[in-house]
């Protein structure tokens, strides 16, 4: 298996919700109180997650800028995953985090 399916079949493993979750995720109030800003008022999550709704629809010829996005996606989700408070995690910011980068860790 090449790199390139290898990260693809990674990114589809991590992301576990739908375009159609994650773009109603993305119009709450929730998802856009939380992240680090780049400068503007759009979190660098919140961001994230419209490219994975483009990605997720896309489904095949993934331009190497496409696969670089899979890769920082991948890499957030297993580091923050590995941040879980001990409290509950229903309606934490930490929750929201994940899920504008396309994971629910309830799911």
């Amino acid at each position: 298996m090449s790199d390139d399916s290898t990260t693809i079949d990674e990114f589809l493993n991590v992301v576990n919700m739908t375009p159609k979750e994650l773009e109603t995720w993305l119009d709450t109030d929730e998802s856009q109180s939380v992240g680090q800003k780049d400068g503007d008022d759009e979190s660098i999550g919140h961001k994230s997650g419209k490219r994975i709704v483009e990605l997720l629809q896309k489904k095949s010829d993934y331009t190497d800028d496409d696969l670089s996005h899979m890769k920082k996606v991948i890499s957030y989700v297993h580091r923050h995953t590995a941040q879980k408070p001990s409290s509950d995690i229903e309606d934490s910011r930490w929750r929201y985090s994940l899920k504008n980068w396309g994971h629910d860790p309830l799911k």
